[in-house]
């Protein structure tokens, strides 16, 4: 296995983490900002407030996007074991 295949495979599998990992972290964040204005605007501060809307608001795209994240990692691992099958050790 040559250096540049290794190096292909591993800039391949951080952009799959960035690509998989951005829409569950932005979804988040942008949960946690309306909380927060929210909390502002009434001056309530329980951190419960913050913390269970994220997990569920999460836990649902996670259910939404799960299939598509699930394909785009087989396809992955897909190209993975085709290009250790092509090349030699």
């Amino acid at each position: 296995m040559s250096q540049d295949l290794v190096f292909e495979i591993f800039t391949e599998a951080v952009w799959l983490a960035f690509r998989l990992g951005v829409p569950l972290l932005l979804i988040g964040m942008l949960v946690g900002l309306i909380i927060a204005v929210l909390q502002a605007a009434t001056q309530i501060h329980e951190q419960t407030l913050t913390f269970t809307p994220k997990v569920i608001v999460v836990a649902l795209t996670l259910l939404a996007l799960g299939p598509w994240m699930l394909n785009s990692l087989i396809d992955f691992t897909n190209r993975i074991f085709e290009l250790m099958a092509n090349t030699s050790i």
